[in-house]
């Protein structure tokens, strides 16, 4: 019995076309170009600025160009996978919204919830889905629309300057070659929750209660970071968990042809690649031109090392993610 390997097949991408550069922020936040670069690496972002653009049509969009990449139909599609911190609705999911959208057949669509680390759990999950022999074609989509929810007042500059909007997409599809994912590796540490967080609103402050204090002012409705604690954090794990799935299989730091980090912060990307001993050229950075984009970044990130010619066929590529929750993750892929 030949044994079954699961393989990204196709990716794909879509960002909105209104570009925010640090200019225009120093003109709103009280920040200047100088601070976001020396602190992010961030040099420009998109943000949504046509009312019909959701999370669930731009993971839309980006999920065409990864079919359209893969080369198969859309009805070869088995399950969805959609990763988001950023729904259309607080419930359902987006993920069945994308499947209205493609117009295929009536297949599962499940929701991910974990943040920056979205893409490869969603990745897990499909290669355990492929593997098993479940599915033979499964999309993973990271979708985000964080513009709508900043705090864009000199109040929220710390976090608001980071994040950006856009959706990546991959097909991850069974094959018996000796190619594919080699493993995953999910990680969480709930008791540093709050220390990302959107708190709420939320079921613990729903309508009622935010009808009745008197003292809500809106203040408590942007996104919360404790900068210097995640940044610290954020290095520790990402080192840990490369190491983990190099470990597994037998690899080294030298062995890695490509390391596509979460895109958080150009800072942590740079002290990761120190600690590995990695060259320029084993690492791929786009943060400066997109920003955070949470659970869409990696897979934004490996369709444009693609179309770099970044990759070759046998190569190793790590995938790294650390995020809200505390979550963090890896996955290695032979190409």
């Amino acid at each position: 019995m030949k044994v079954i390997n699961s393989k990204i097949s196709g990716v794909g991408y879509f960002v909105p076309d209104n570009v925010v550069k640090n200019s225009h922020l120093e003109k709103i936040m009280n920040t200047t170009d100088e601070w976001i670069r020396e602190r992010t690496g961030i040099e420009e972002r998109r943000w949504v600025n046509d009312q019909k653009l959701t999370t669930s049509l731009m993971g839309t969009y980006a999920a065409e160009n990864a079919i359209l990449d893969a080369g198969i139909q859309r009805d070869d599609i088995d399950f969805i996978i959609f990763s988001t911190l950023s729904p259309d609705y607080y419930f359902p999911g987006s993920g069945v919204l994308l499947q209205r959208n493609l117009k295929i057949k009536e297949i599962g669509a499940l929701d991910v919830r974990n943040q920056c680390s979205g893409f490869i759990y969603g990745l897990s999950i499909a290669d355990q889905y492929i593997k098993s022999g479940m599915y033979k074609n499964i999309l993973v989509v990271g979708s985000e629309i964080h513009s709508g929810g900043l705090d864009k007042t000199p109040r929220g500059r710390a976090v608001s300057v980071i994040f950006g909007d856009g959706a990546g997409a991959a097909v991850i599809s069974a094959t018996n070659e000796d190619e594919g994912i080699l493993s995953t590796h999910l990680h969480s540490e709930g008791k540093f929750a709050e220390e990302l967080a959107l708190i709420k609103p939320a079921t613990t402050f729903w309508i009622d209660k935010i009808i009745d204090d008197e003292n809500e002012d809106g203040s408590g409705y942007s996104p919360v970071m404790n900068g210097n604690f995640v940044f610290k954090n954020a290095v520790i794990r990402f080192e840990e968990v490369i190491f983990e799935a190099l470990n597994y299989s037998n690899l080294k730091p030298e062995d890695i042809s490509l390391l596509i980090p979460h895109q958080a912060n150009l800072r942590i990307s740079q002290f990761i690649q120190k600690r590995l001993g990695l060259d320029d050229d084993q690492v791929f950075n786009n943060i400066m031109k997109y920003g955070n984009t949470t659970a869409a970044s990696i897979p934004i990130a490996l369709k444009e090392a693609m179309d770099n010619k970044k990759l070759k066929k046998g190569d190793i590529l790590c995938l790294a993610a650390f995020g809200s929750g505390f979550t963090w993750a890896s996955a290695l892929i032979k190409w």
